[in-house]
């Protein structure tokens, strides 16, 4: 092939293995000069170990072979697999480039953002330290960051996520590459925030004639920024083509199966279909639908209760600013002066940006958080002024399930241990044998086994380690459980996976359930009620069906609008 055709990436029968285990099985598909072509698939279908093989930062212990795995620049091609690593190091950063999924993680937490984009240009480009500084501030007004000198002195952790994931980008586009790789870029971003780095994306591909390869699980963003796409499938592509082709006429059951994992607009189906469903033709629940009369006599009844949680006037403020002699100057009110009730069998669901206030409101209920002001009674009992016993008896029935299963859990327990120390913590057990057969049902209550009790959380995917925070959650038999973006993070249809097990629990166990997500779609799936923060308040709270589609207030008509459709 020409080095001067319209293709920049060439891959034909590319194969990566571990051993005997072959992780990709001979893939072929080419990036187009000023393209975007998406990845799609689920976790393991070999989505970043393609990325990988062309940045060439495979494991040591990978085997690599392809009949074509080449850079086509204008003058000359470069063929990967027998490229050294010091010769391509040269490449690496300024030819082809990566955006990292978490930013917080892939940035240096030690080192201030513009020193670490300076690096870059240092390195690559031979700049002395005066240029560099005047390129990185250039590049972070073309990322649009407010205040580019004064995040260029800022460390990771004094700015937002969409902040972060902007610096990451300004680092990846510094050199100006001709192929950019953006992975899973924006995943852990609330909707406005993952349409303004969607938007800002193309505008830098037209302006720079860049090639992308955008790397997802969500199809609604893959349909927002992809030109093609390549269905990956445990290391198999299943399809292939323009991004409205594939979207809207799929021939594949696999590619069917991910669209159809969506909570879909316009109705509600008793269970969400998953890939392994759809793939059998099981889960008739998902043929199941809940009426709208059917919903409105729940609700009805459901309303007719006197609420199991009444907050009024509740705030909870953070000093950013003390005196000499400890009295505050300057405080954050991140949560200010919120009411509302909470109904016994309700799912409320609570949305809005980064930073408006929403899992602060959760830890506060929790009494993780200390409230400044305000009243918060379960049960018609007022609970701001319990001792630390009382406390501990109260959060018996209030539990939280986390976004990152994996940071809550602890690396050196098992599973099975993780979940016994709750029980013994609560007295719920008192006897090895009868904590062992009370964890072994939770963990079969979640769709693990009995077996899994002694395997540690590496050892788990995503989903998988989903369902042990939810198994521990469950453990002392909860009233409401928090769910603070517990689905945020997982694929398509093991977030269909976990949504399903959430309200087969539900109704099991008669839970109430406070969802918090950025996700409106997903919230409008799961709840009946929708509160939507902006700033720390209130700013609107309907029926969720009644909110999505007529929504009275400016910004959550902003939020919608924002949801990759």
């Amino acid at each position: 092939m020409s080095p001067t055709s319209n293709i920049l990436i060439e891959i034909k029968n590319l194969e990566v293995a571990f051993g005997e285990f072959v992780a990709l099985k001979k893939i072929s598909f080419n990036i187009e000069k000023g393209k975007t072509l998406g990845l799609v698939g689920e976790s393991g279908s070999g989505k970043s170990l393609t990325s990988l093989a062309l940045m060439q930062l495979l494991p040591k212990n990978a085997t690599i072979k392809a009949d074509a795995l080449n850079l086509n620049l204008e003058n000359r091609q470069i063929k990967i697999i027998q490229t050294s690593t010091k010769d391509y190091r040269a490449l690496r950063g300024k030819i082809i480039s990566m955006i990292f999924q978490e930013p917080m993680t892939s940035l240096n937490p030690s080192m201030r953002c513009g020193k670490q984009v300076e690096e870059v240009l240092r390195w690559h480009e031979k700049m002395n330290h005066s240029d560099a500084k005047a390129k990185v501030l250039d590049l972070f007004r073309e990322v649009k960051l407010p205040r580019p000198e004064k995040i260029f002195d800022s460390y990771p952790h004094e700015i937002s996520g969409g902040q972060k994931q902007r610096v990451m980008i300004a680092m990846a586009i510094a050199c100006e590459p001709q192929l950019l790789i953006a992975d899973e870029p924006t995943t852990a971003l609330d909707v406005t925030v993952q349409k303004e780095i969607l938007n800002l994306l193309k505008e830098l591909q037209a302006k720079r004639e860049m090639s992308i390869l955008f790397i997802t699980h969500d199809l609604g963003v893959v349909r927002a920024i992809a030109d093609n796409i390549v269905v990956l499938h445990r290391g198999v592509i299943v399809e292939q083509g323009a991004t409205d082709e594939i979207l809207n006429s799929p021939q594949e059951a696999y590619t069917k199966g991910l669209i159809a994992s969506k909570p879909p607009i316009g109705k509600r189906p008793l269970k969400l279909k998953t890939v392994k469903s759809f793939l059998e033709g099981s889960n008739d629940d998902s043929l199941i639908e809940i009426s709208e009369l059917e919903r409105q006599q729940q609700h009805a009844q459901m309303y007719a209760q006197q609420p199991i949680l009444e907050i009024r006037d509740l705030v909870t403020e953070y000093p950013l600013k003390k005196s000499l002699l400890g009295k505050v100057k300057q405080s954050l009110k991140a949560v200010n002066t919120v009411s509302f009730d909470l109904y016994k069998g309700e799912t409320l669901g609570l949305v809005g940006e980064s930073g408006c206030g929403k899992t602060t409101l959760g830890r506060t209920l929790m009494q993780l958080e200390k409230a400044s002001s305000g009243e918060i009674k379960y049960l018609g009992r007022p609970i701001l002024s319990l001792n630390n016993k009382e406390k501990q008896a109260f959060r018996k029935q209030f539990q939280i399930i986390f976004q990152d299963p994996y940071s809550s859990l602890n690396p050196k327990m098992t599973i099975g241990e993780t979940i016994a120390e709750v029980l013994k913590a609560h007295k719920i057990t008192t006897t090895k044998e009868s904590t062992y057969r009370r964890v072994v049902d939770l963990l079969e209550k979640v769709g693990l086994e009995a077996e899994h009790y002694n395997h540690y959380p590496h050892e788990f995917s995503g989903g998988q380690r989903q369902r042990v925070g939810i198994a521990r959650a469950l453990a002392v038999e909860p009233e409401v459980i928090i769910c603070d973006e517990s689905v945020s993070a997982l694929d398509v249809s093991v977030q269909a996976q976990v949504l399903n097990l959430l309200n087969d629990l539900k109704r099991e166990f008669k839970l109430t359930y406070i969802f918090i997500s950025h996700d409106l779609s997903v919230v409008r799936y799961m709840s009946d009620r929708i509160i939507v923060m902006n700033k720390g308040e209130i700013e609107e709270q309907a029926e969720a069906d009644t909110l999505y589609n007529f929504p009275k207030k400016e910004y959550t008509q902003k939020l919608i609008i924002a949801i990759p459709k």
